[in-house]
């Protein structure tokens, strides 16, 4: 593409490479939001679009909150920029303290990055770390999940276990191990919350202790809810198996809870609702309500007492990033943890829970699906694929949701993947059933 001088007015839609979308086809026919507030997005015609997942699963406490914004545009006044390394500002302190309180035991420290992608790769970093300052060095290895998301950096690509995210980028991280999935359609189809099956592919886990010997492995990383594969619900006591499993044999144990955090399953984090301490806990998406991009790793106090040693002027832990902990970041953070708070938005969706679960089963009789799988306000619907063609009836949902009928809902293959935000009504979870229910009639 010939350059263009800077008062000539370029393709718009040529020169953006979409992330994670058929480029040529969008471009055909492109799908906007120029605004959004509360539950809806606006298009650039003045269509209200009902927002059925958060965007992507982070705007929590719905668009356009005032208090958030109002935080933010104070901040850019009075400090765009705090430089992250020998130096800080104010608010990151704020932030770190008032997380460490909603975190679950003494998960009290926290590591700030700008993506779940940033904060998985940092959490895989500080475990290894970890062994090796306490001498055990040899622990090199990672054991994710199959159909687990941990972003798209190459610490996240190796441990995550969705193929497409990983067969075009080479052999990724060596020595990484995956758990077998814990879906199971025959045994767990149209279950709400936390399916009975599942516990048995814990035993893989002892396998591969048993194959490596636990003194080579650093970490064991999964999602307590898959999310981005289609919303995969733990089965009943899996994940605290998991943490006695782990605990037993010194592996280290992270739950990646980008999505889980902040109110998704009515409680500041999963591992509250589970009953689990894990090492780390890697946090993004909803922590700032969307509003500007920031992540982080909470870690247990004795991870974090285990680097600080050497020399007190020495570096602890090579690793962070320039918009470590940015003020627009941390102010957006605290304004978000207030809304949660003052709105008791948490408590809110763990009382939505039943009845959501409730409406999204009532789709079990449309055209097509498959299976349904709610918890807290998260919801997976699994769609027959068209034969030979996976993923065009889910690619067909997302054009005729934004063109014909005016809601927003994440797609992944031929999965729908609901998280609305937590100021859902139960009028408007109606609404959401009854535009999906005529979605999938037009995609049948």
């Amino acid at each position: 593409m010939a350059k263009a001088p800077l008062d000539m007015k370029p393709n718009e839609l040529e020169s953006y490479w979409l992330p994670f979308t058929p480029n040529r086809s969008f471009k055909k026919k492109p799908r906007l939001f120029s605004g959004a507030k509360d539950m809806h997005f606006l298009t650039p015609d003045g269509r209200k679009v009902m927002d059925a997942s958060s965007g992507l699963f982070c705007v929590n406490a719905g668009h356009g909150r005032d208090k958030i914004t109002k935080a933010i545009q104070q901040m850019a006044g009075q400090l765009d920029y705090a430089p992250p390394f020998q130096y800080a500002h104010p608010k990151v302190f704020e932030l770190s303290s008032k997380l460490a309180l909603m975190a679950p035991g003494d998960l009290d420290y926290c590591l700030f990055a700008n993506s779940g992608s940033e904060a998985v790769d940092t959490a895989l970093k500080v475990a290894l770390a970890y062994h090796k300052a306490r001498g055990e060095g040899g622990r090199t290895r990672f054991i994710g999940r199959e159909r687990g998301y941990h972003g798209v950096g190459f610490g996240g690509i190796s441990v995550g276990g969705m193929v497409n995210n990983r067969k075009a980028f080479g052999n990724m991280l060596v020595g990484t191990d995956h758990l077998p999935t814990t879906y199971n359609k025959a045994k767990q189809a149209f279950t709400k919350g936390e399916p009975e099956w599942g516990n048995e592919t814990l035993e893989e886990l002892n396998r591969m202790i048993g194959l490596h010997d636990a003194s080579t492995i650093a970490a064991v990383i999964v999602e307590p809810v898959a999310g981005s594969t289609g919303i995969i619900p733990p089965p009943k006591g899996y994940l605290k198996k998991l943490r006695e499993i782990t605990e037993k044999h010194g592996i280290l144990l992270i739950f990646d809870e980008v999505i889980t955090g902040f109110g998704r399953l009515g409680y500041a984090f999963a591992s509250e609702r589970y009953g689990v301490v894990p090492d780390m806990i890697t946090f993004a998406k909803g922590i700032t309500n969307g509003a500007v991009p920031m992540s982080g790793v909470m870690v247990r106090q004795g991870v974090y007492e285990t680097h600080m040693s050497g020399p007190e002027y020495l570096v602890e832990l090579f690793h962070g990033y320039t918009y470590s902990g940015h003020p627009l970041a941390a102010a957006a953070g605290l304004a978000t943890l207030e809304v949660y708070k003052e709105e008791g938005l948490f408590e809110r969706a763990r009382a939505l829970e039943p009845k959501f679960a409730d409406a999204m089963m009532s789709l079990k009789d449309a055209p097509n699906v498959a299976d349904i799988r709610p918890i807290g306000l998260l919801c997976g619907i699994d769609l027959d694929p068209i034969a030979g063609k996976p993923g065009l009836r889910g690619y067909n949902a997302i054009e005729s949701m934004y063109h014909e009928h005016d809601i927003y809902a994440r797609v992944s293959g031929d999965t729908i993947a609901l998280s609305p935000p937590l100021i859902v009504s139960e009028a408007q979870t109606g609404e959401i059933v009854d535009k999906l229910r005529t979605v999938i009639k037009a995609v049948a």
